[in-house]
């Protein structure tokens, strides 16, 4: 196992006034045995990253280690990197079994070895039964799983996972994240986990980078981008529904925007005035989208309620009360947040 180093990393396409440059200068330090995801919507470079990492993409500036070595110039092989994409690109006519082993047996891996570390990661990834199949013959979920045991067999220093379970439905999908922690517990392997998702960003990472436009935005563990997003950006985009971003509150600053969960907006007796525009049921819980009585544009505020308060009724008034200690406050001009 080994930790990554990204320091001042930069990527860019073309040359001189003409070059397009994707990658804005990433400093990241992923720990030995750490689970890392890099999340962020489609273009904003999470998966050009990973590439890089890989070395499946070049590098336009700045450093990559694996552990203690520079990694800049290192071909794919060199890099002891084990990668599972969002296709599970496997060979049709391959049994499971042939199918994982086929890299160890292009290294010249003993038939012994071979068989020891395909019979151990088809035990955790629960595929025994399998491994004569062909991948045909098998479920969606179950060829991810083995495309993950074919890069578990290469006992690498880093797994980099690419949007694995993009092709999957939402029910697999779910498994799957189950079976991915229980697998990084097990073996505790350095990973790179990109995915456009943020259920499984939040559920997945032991931290994670949220990418923007080529910059990462933050760094951190999840509890720690949920609850003090660095910038407007991770508050919009972590949290469904997402942050509140206020700049027409009756208690907003000039110059600055208010930031508030849904869930951290209580309806009182008294307290901002909002009129009903639409409610969404989910089970026991209720969105309420409300617009301003007070006519400050069309600015949306939604409040997340559960089953204890009633429903309330299109085009009623209500009022909200913000919890005094779950306000986040943010530069207006520059979308960073502000000491609070």
């Amino acid at each position: 196992m080994a930790s990554i180093q990204l320091k001042d990393v930069i990527k860019r396409y073309g040359k001189g006034k003409s070059a397009n440059q994707v990658i804005h200068g990433v400093n990241a330090g992923i720990n030995d045995g750490e689970f890392v995801v890099i999340v962020g919507p489609s273009g904003c470079g999470k998966s050009t990253l990973l590439r890089m990492v890989a070395g499946l993409e070049e590098i336009s500036g700045g450093e990559i280690f694996i552990g203690e070595r520079v990694v800049n110039d290192l071909e794919p092989a060199e890099r002891d990197i084990a990668m599972v994409f969002q296709n599970y690109a496997l060979y049709p006519h391959m049994t499971v079994f042939d199918n994982m082993a086929y890299g160890l047996k292009i290294a010249k891996v003993s038939k012994d070895d071979i068989r020891t570390r395909v019979d151990k990661a088809a035990k955790i990834l629960e595929l025994a039964p399998y491994l004569e199949r062909k991948p045909r013959e098998l479920s969606g979920g179950q060829r991810q799983r083995v495309a993950m045991g074919r890069a578990i067999v290469r006992q690498p220093q880093v797994f980099l996972f690419d949007e694995p379970l993009s092709n999957l439905d939402a029910k697999l999908r779910a498994q799957t994240r189950l079976e991915i922690q229980k697998l990084h517990r097990e073996l505790g392997i350095t990973s790179l986990f990109v995915t456009h998702d943020q259920v499984e960003a939040m559920t997945l990472a032991q931290r994670m980078i949220v990418m923007n436009a080529g910059v990462m935005e933050q760094f951190g563990t999840p509890a720690e981008v949920y609850t003090r997003p660095a910038t407007t950006f991770v508050a919009s985009f972590i949290g469904s529904p997402p942050m509140n971003l206020l700049k027409n509150a009756p208690d907003a600053k000039p110059g600055t925007i208010m930031g508030v969960r849904p869930e951290h907006l209580d309806i009182t007796p008294e307290g901002w005035g909002l009129r009903v525009e639409a409610v969404e049921m989910l089970g026991a819980e209720r969105l309420v989208y409300g617009h301003w009585l007070h006519g400050a544009g069309d600015e949306m505020v939604i409040i997340r309620t559960d089953e204890a308060h009633a429903v309330p009724t299109l085009g009623s008034t209500i009022h909200v009360t913000p919890r005094p200690h779950q306000l986040h406050w943010f530069d207006a001009a520059t979308g960073k947040r502000l000491p609070s």
